[in-house]
């Protein structure tokens, strides 16, 4: 199986055995399982090791999205301002 081979479920499902023995023998290497229905690429099954490295890397791109999300949600308020407009006294919660 190539790298760039997409499987349909059916077919990632008997794959799924030899794709372990080669994450054994090759290591982080391995070519990876690519699956989806209509061959449509919709998941991915890789060695551990190779997860596990990329893992800081996935932390980092989800808090950067998060970041962006929220300075697209509008300008920034001081705290004392958004309590002034509830009603609150920030020196009541101190």
């Amino acid at each position: 199986m190539s790298t760039a081979e997409i499987l349909p479920s059916h077919a990632a499902r008997d794959e799924l055995p030899k794709a372990l023995k080669r994450f054994r023998a090759e290591g982080q290497s391995a070519a990876p399982l690519i699956f989806g229905a209509h061959r449509k690429p919709e998941a991915v099954v890789i060695p551990f090791d190779l997860y596990s490295q990329l893992i800081p890397a996935i932390e980092e791109l989800e808090i950067a999205r998060v970041v962006r999300e929220r300075s697209q949600v509008g300008e920034a308020r001081p705290l004392s301002e958004v309590a002034e407009q509830l009603g609150l006294d920030p020196a009541d919660y101190s």
